[in-house]
């Protein structure tokens, strides 16, 4: 593809007044990709001091303002007269509070995009005016409870986690939700005042996590949760060891040590040939077909029609199987190293990784070269390893791999600057009489999607879309790839607001057919490595050839903006995980663990992916140019780990909370037992002076052990007598909540909305899901704009549902289509059920 000199969000003006992470984020994403953003800090500089700002503040111009100062007010004011978009992400209303009121910016320059991004909704009453922290925004949302079937297992509750979770779904909801925003204004001159809570963003992102099937058949309970059912109703206290727990993992789906003593992460299961692949470069494939090992030809079946009692390509594996294999694996990993495991691996196109550290991630030959680790030389701290682009565009992925510093500016600078680029870069879109009206209508009713993707991120990309209107069909093989754990019971989430159609595009008539869809949408979506593209026609020069002018965006596992060692590489979420750190960091570097919640980095992938989508679209009304967009797990990791993936001479060392006994920072942001539950404090020394004020934390000021002190203490009284004085007293703390408990008290029946005004909690029950079964779910409900809908996307269709109206609608005849059918070109179903039982 020819290259561009130009990033596709230059002319974009940008004032942003985010602190902590999610608010500077945004910013900084919508820099990388050519906005030109001014950052404003308040007069004492940023609330919150860390090497990461140099980070977030890349690409910016930065200033200090007092907004309690009518001069510093007035030049904010005229900073955001010039804007196109603005930001901000303290509680609701302080920003008007302080004389910047966005609805009447918006009533006075309609042009005007606002975003703000509060920890809680500013629709909680309960919880809006808490100090909302990372940590505070997690144990409210659940996120520090019952992590996952491992620390139920091994009776850790709460557990903690370093990671910013919360900010980095917050961070590519809400750059999407300005990014959609501002392709809507090229069409209506309209913009926008969006909310997208971190509250909301996490529940968002933990939606594999929450929803409840009733009725699941047992196929797809893993010897985990039939382990936990066990214990619970044999009253057997919840207490295996690290060492036992690993027992209970799939072969195909934990952990072995190898040659050099270090681990490795095999992650292949729910698929046929990732599976035999692996057992066959480990040597004991034909062993375990001399052993018995049994093929059943279709998992789509119910188990109760199965021609063998399991399979390879089966997640999970019965415990008879899975012990007898896993014995043969672990012997197998010990004959080479990690890193000798990883090029096999990756070579023969397998899912698994070594468990590696964030700094060996940040240093590592391949993030380097791929440009998923970038150099910047900055003002502070010198030449500088950062976290690559969230999102890139092909064809000027170069210039997004070199960023500029942060630098300090005047006011008198930025107003220069901003004024610089309006001149030179005058609105496309309507202005003065020209703009419409709103009318409510979803900013993107009308657009066009082929959904080619599986798994979870890539399909969760396009279902993100559907909810702002977009009409997305679903393609898929006449043959499914995945087993039902994987294939079918993920599309309750990833298969909302989409049509199915099932076609072997593999033939010369299913090319056609696939021809067919390719010219009658917008945009095109793939989750695949580089190096399937030509042969699935879905290079550049093959897919403008059948429709010009037509989009394209891409996910994948290790790729970056450039060619790296490891780019065609497959894997998942968890692969990531293990090869950046995170399971080093959430189970400690010798007993590495994944991160417990279902879609760590697969769900804001996704997100990341329709944030890339709506730029190319912006980009193209606006330029009438094609793009491009890409994005990966491995530039999500970053984004997930940005408060400590970077690297620089003289960087403290990488020592974050890690392991099970992590329950914090430090004494003063930790959690703590009460007479009744935990609390979780997150305050700092300089609020000592705060804490000595609350009833019965007298004398925490002069305490030798601060963490001691507060041990005793927080057992005399229950964990919401301690929240509501801490509240009262402005200091930062919540009392852990469950998921369980969030879903029961905010749950109601499916009504067609989104939940937007429920505050930050919103689930739904759907009792006549398709499947079948009473399914309830969270909300889509994380970007609230104010003058643009947002769909209650519809519930997931059986795959092949829409297969003859989706070939009808491409022009086939009745009888042309029932041919396809007789033949298996097309097809109505890979089961007879929804959900295989």
């Amino acid at each position: 593809m020819k290259q561009s000199n130009q990033l596709p969000l230059v002319g974009v003006r940008v004032v942003d007044f985010g602190q902590q992470i999610a608010g500077p984020a945004v910013a900084m994403i919508l820099a990388d990709l050519g906005a030109t953003v001014v950052h404003i800090d308040p007069p004492q500089g940023p609330l919150w001091d860390h090497p990461a700002n140099a980070v977030l503040n890349r690409n910016k111009s930065s200033l200090r303002l007092d907004l309690k100062n009518d001069s510093d007010l007035a030049r904010a004011l005229s900073l955001i007269a010039e804007a196109d978009i603005v930001i901000e992400s303290f509680r609701p209303g302080v920003m008007k509070r302080l004389g910047i009121d966005f609805q009447q910016l918006r009533k006075d320059r309609p042009e005007l995009i606002t975003l703000s991004v509060p920890g809680f909704a500013s629709n909680d009453i309960l919880r809006r005016e808490w100090k909302a922290t990372e940590a505070v925004v997690a144990a409210t949302a659940g996120a520090f409870t019952d992590m996952g079937f491992n620390r139920v297992l091994l009776g850790l509750n709460p557990s903690f986690s370093p990671l910013s979770l919360g900010s980095a779904y917050a961070t590519t909801l809400a750059a999407s939700s300005v990014a959609l925003a501002l392709q809507a204004r090229e069409r209506t001159g309209r913009g926008d005042a969006i909310e997208v809570p971190v509250i909301a963003a996490l529940m968002e992102g933990l939606s594999y996590n929450s929803y409840v099937i009733e009725g699941l058949p047992e196929r797809y309970k893993t010897m985990r949760e039939l382990e936990i059912e066990y214990r619970k109703a044999n009253n057997i206290p919840m207490d295996l060891s690290y060492e036992d727990l690993q027992e209970y993992l799939d072969p195909f789906y934990r952990t072995y040590q190898c040659a050099d003593g270090r681990m490795f992460y095999c992650v292949c299961p729910s698929h046929r040939n990732h599976a035999k692949r692996a057992l066959k470069v480990l040597g004991i494939y034909e062993e375990l077909i001399a052993d018995g090992l049994p093929e059943v030809s279709d998992l789509h079946a119910p188990i109760s029609e199965w021609d063998g009692e399991t399979s390879i390509g089966v997640y999970p594996l019965p415990k008879k199987w899975a012990d007898h294999i896993s014995v043969k694996m672990k012997k197998a990993f010990l004959t080479k190293t990690s890193e000798e495991w990883g090029r096999i691996f990756g070579e023969s196109q397998i899912p698994g990784a070594p468990h590696r550290t964030t700094q060996e991630w940040v240093n590592h030959e391949h993030t380097n070269a791929a440009g998923l680790i970038v150099q910047v030389d900055d003002p502070e701290y010198g030449l500088m390893k950062q976290p690559g682009p969230v999102v890139w565009f092909e064809e000027c992925a170069h210039l997004m791999v070199a960023p500029r510093p942060r630098r300090k500016v005047t006011f008198e600078q930025a107003l220069a600057e901003l004024r610089d680029v309006a001149a030179n870069h005058p609105a496309t879109y309507p202005v003065g009489a020209a703009v419409q009206p709103a009318n409510g209508a979803g900013w993107l009713d009308g657009l066009r999607i082929l959904d080619l993707t599986n798994v979870i991120a890539g399909p969760h990309s396009t279902a993100f879309l559907a909810r702002f209107g977009a009409e997305v069909i679903k393609l898929d093989p006449v043959k499914p790839l995945y087993d039902p754990l994987i294939g079918t019971l993920f599309t309750f989430q990833t298969g909302m607001g989409k049509r199915s159609a099932l076609v072997d595009i593999m033939t010369p008539e299913g090319r056609e057919v696939f021809n067919r869809l390719v010219r009658s949408v917008d945009m095109v979506v793939i989750n695949a490595p580089e190096r399937q593209l030509k042969s699935l026609g879905l290079d550049n020069d093959a897919l403008q050839a059948v429709n010009p002018g037509v989009l394209f965006c891409r996910l994948d596992c290790l790729g970056g903006p450039q060619q790296g060692p490891k780019t065609n590489y497959i894997g998942y979420d968890d692969i990531i995980q293990a090869h950046s750190g995170i399971m080093s960091r959430f189970g400690g570097p010798e007993t590495p663990e994944e991160h417990a919640h279902l879609g760590t980095l697969d769900v804001n992938c996704g997100f990341a992916a329709g944030l890339g989508m709506a730029v190319q679209i912006y980009h193209k009304l606006k330029t009438g140019q094609i793009s491009r967009s890409r994005t990966s797990l491995s530039a999500i990791t970053n984004l997930a780990q940005i408060a400590f993936a970077f690297d620089y001479k003289g960087r403290a060392p990488f020592n974050e909370p890690s392991g099970r006994q992590a329950l914090g920072y430090n004494a003063l942001s930790h959690f703590y037992k009460t007479g009744e539950g935990w609390i979780y404090l997150d305050s700092s020394k300089a609020e000592l002076g705060k804490l000595e004020q609350v009833e019965g934390l007298q004398g925490i000021s002069a305490a030798k052990d601060v963490g001691q002190f507060l041990r005793n203490a927080l057992l005399k009284a229950p964990a919401d007598y301690w929240a509501d004085r801490l509240h009262e007293m402005d200091i930062a703390a919540a009392v852990p909540q469950s998921i369980e408990h969030l879903r029961a008290q905010h749950t109601r029946e499916g009504d067609g909305t989104v939940g937007i005004d429920k505050g930050s909690f919103a689930f739904s029950v759907h009792r006549n899901h398709p499947s079948g079964h009473c399914v309830t779910q969270i909300d889509h409900y994380a970007i609230r704009p104010t003058e643009s809908r947002v769909y209650a996307a519809s519930l997931p269709e059986r795959w092949g549902h829409s297969t003859r109206e989706v070939l009808s609608e491409a022009g086939y005849s009745a009888a042309e289509v029932e041919s396809m059918i007789e033949r298996n070109i097309a097809s109505l179903g890979w089961a007879h059920e929804f959900l295989p039982s």
